[in-house]
């Protein structure tokens, strides 16, 4: 989607076009409330940021001037949780995607932290924002020798348990690792001996998943995956959802409108009513993101992310081309935490 331009004058007293998206992601590449919160509050707060095309490197200046939801995500949301107060007294709906896998044996997630103290941090930022806004997110499930689905299903039971008082949701993917040739190149350096999932082993972990959540019982739901798993209860997920901004914001007229929703029934004659919760014009005005995967089915959002930005070591991410050269531009941000972008160039 091409958002709507707005006119801003940089730090630097330049006259430019901006996109002015309604809807931030942030960030599908890299962790923006565990590494870079501050300075996330401090684009906010200046009104914009930069932002640099992946593909061909060009710049883009993206407008907070019409942001009404932003949408984070992440494996360790603490350090924005000191920001909670500030969106809320500027009134910015906002919710959470939280990851919290299990990967400690297999080492590949090397930076993220003990499962215990995750748990405590998830529990911690539910009961501060309300356990609707935090999405809890086992992504992706990955087969290695010493994870098979029985393990991965015992894994997920453990924090499930701790968990389904203070989330509605669980969404997973399942590793698709063949796809992403730096994905593999980086499991191969470390080491670790993976297995691709195939129909059987889709069908028996989301099996196991209907048997856990008969004592959770909160919505689970796939991201980006073709396979149909209704019969485990098992939806395609919307990640950035307008369903659940309705839920959560329909007090917002100026997102609403955008979204296409209206709380009443429009009068289109005088013997005709349209349900427009119900009917497509209204309700789905927004069409599905095209810059993402075929079929993830989030609405449109302008990702402020960039890749190679985040220190996790997650071996597993496809947003890193490597270690090292995630480590190089977090200390870049370190060194200039005023940029304008998330790299301090």
């Amino acid at each position: 989607m091409i958002w709507k331009k707005v006119k801003i004058v940089t730090e630097r007293g330049e006259n430019v076009n901006a996109q002015a998206p309604v809807i931030v992601s942030a960030s599908r590449s890299t962790d923006i409330p565990a590494f870079y919160a501050d300075w996330f509050i401090n684009r906010l707060k200046k009104g914009y940021l930069k932002w640099k095309n992946p593909f061909n490197g060009l710049p883009l200046y993206v407008s907070f001037a019409k942001t009404r939801v932003i949408v984070f995500w992440s494996k360790n949301p603490k350090p924005m949780m000191k920001h909670l107060d500030y969106l809320d007294e500027i009134g910015m709906n906002y919710y959470f995607q939280f990851t919290l896998n299990d990967y400690v044996k297999e080492g590949i997630e090397k930076k993220v932290g003990s499962v215990d103290k995750r748990i405590e941090k998830f529990i911690e930022l539910s009961e501060r924002i309300g356990k609707e806004k935090v999405i809890w997110r086992f992504d992706p499930y990955i087969l290695t020798e010493t994870s098979d689905v029985e393990e991965l299903l015992n894994r997920t039971e453990f924090i499930g348990n701790k968990l389904h008082k203070y989330t509605n949701r669980m969404v997973f993917s399942f590793a698709d690792i063949k796809t992403y040739k730096k994905v593999q190149n980086n499991m191969r350096k470390s080491s670790v001996k993976y297995l691709e999932f195939n129909e059987r082993t889709m069908n028996e972990l989301a099996q196991g998943l209907m048997r856990l959540n008969q004592n959770w019982n909160i919505e689970i739901g796939t991201c980006a995956e073709k396979i149909d798993l209704d019969q485990y209860g098992i939806i395609h997920n919307k990640c950035v959802d307008d369903d659940l901004m309705v839920k959560l914001f329909s007090h917002d007229k100026e997102l609403m409108d955008f979204i296409g929703y209206r709380p009443e029934p429009i009068q289109t004659s005088l013997f005709e009513q349209i349900d427009t919760k119900n009917n497509e014009p209204y309700k789905y005005k927004i069409k599905k993101d095209k810059g993402q995967r075929e079929l993830c089915g989030c609405i449109m959002s302008k990702d402020i992310g960039q890749y190679n930005t985040c220190p996790h070591e997650c071996i597993y991410c496809y947003a890193n081309t490597s270690v090292e050269t995630a480590k190089q531009n977090y200390i870049k941000h370190k060194n200039n935490p005023n940029s304008e972008t998330i790299i301090g160039e």
